[in-house]
């Protein structure tokens, strides 16, 4: 009698293989769980240094020398917690990744190598979040820090949609333009987080060290790239406004609309902050917007290449 592969199996593998199958059939959920823990962690993030609490685990990845859960101590005795909460979100959002690369894995051979994507930033993210209390909140690492967790909420949306295969827009290329917008948006988010850098909101009332820039100038140069990026997304809306997405589900006016939405409400929690002395509740309204303008972005940056583009370019992104 012969038997077939999946009865050689061993009882560890076929438990393996039937986790695998459960993600699998979960797999476009994972995605979205993803985003929601990538912007989750930009949030915990700001929450540690709006509180002060950066430097509230003193050692990593242990939080106090020879343990890893924090210990109360003085008039502190909150921030090892808050700090020890970012850190187990760290954990959670690891798993959640690691989820959605094996889910993607065993659904979608042309997405595998994406579907790992998440799971490398996160434990990059991992390193670099220890190398930040190491060097007691350096902002020239806590800068990096922010950008990547950005980088990974944008990378969250587009996996998502190119799992789902979101019907793209029909018309005419606009490369230029749409490369234009990339480049003012990534302007906005490294001299958004240069900003921060520079402003009085270190982390931990002990760990002084600040950029050494004016946060005045600093900020007029982040409203310059945030007009830029807002003149761009403009025209590119006025050429989009007729276009519709393929499959008959308008996906484009949306992607645009909520964008638009997102980056009026953003500039606008800015500008209040600055002209107000910079607000803890502001602040962190405006670090939690940083995941949503960037999702917005992403998923506006994706839906808006026309279909005409990808076919010529001969292959999907």
């Amino acid at each position: 009698m012969t038997i077939d592969a999946p009865a050689r199996r061993n009882p560890v593998s076929r438990a393996l293989a039937a986790a695998g199958d459960v993600l699998g059939r979960h797999a476009r959920g994972l995605t979205i769980a993803n985003i929601l823990a990538q912007g989750g962690i930009i949030v915990t993030g700001g929450a540690v240094r709006l509180t002060g609490s950066g430097l509230g685990c003193s050692d990593w990845p242990q939080c106090e020398p020879g343990q890893f859960t924090p210990t109360a101590f003085g008039e502190a005795s909150i921030h090892p917690y808050i700090e020890f909460g970012n850190r187990t979100l760290t954990v959670i959002l690891l798993v959640v990744a690691a989820a959605m690369a094996i889910a993607v894995w065993r659904t979608r051979t042309d997405l595998r190598w994406w579907g790992l994507v998440p799971v490398i930033g996160v434990l990059a993210q991992a390193v670099l979040g220890g190398i930040t209390v190491l060097v007691k909140l350096n902002p020239w690492v806590v800068a990096p820090h922010l950008l990547l967790s950005a980088l990974l909420v944008w990378l969250a949306v587009y996996i998502a949609l190119r799992y789902r295969d979101a019907p793209r827009r029909v018309g005419s290329g606009q490369r230029v333009w749409r490369g234009l917008n990339g480049v003012a948006f990534i302007g906005v988010l490294v001299l958004g987080s240069l900003t921060t850098g520079a402003g009085p909101h270190s982390g931990d009332a002990d760990a002084t060290q600040r950029l050494a820039l004016d946060p005045a100038h600093v900020a007029k140069f982040h409203a310059l790239t945030v007009w830029a990026f807002v003149a761009t997304l403009a025209y590119l809306v006025w050429r989009f406004r007729r276009d519709q997405s393929t499959g008959g589900r308008d996906e484009v006016r949306r992607a645009w609309t909520v964008l638009l939405v997102v980056t009026f409400a953003q500039a606008g929690i800015g500008y209040a902050q600055y002209f107000l002395g910079l607000p803890i509740l502001l602040v962190g309204i405006h670090l939690a917007g940083v995941a949503m303008l960037t999702a917005a972005h992403s998923a506006f940056f994706y839906l808006t290449r026309a279909e005409s583009t990808i076919s010529e370019a001969g292959a999907r992104p």
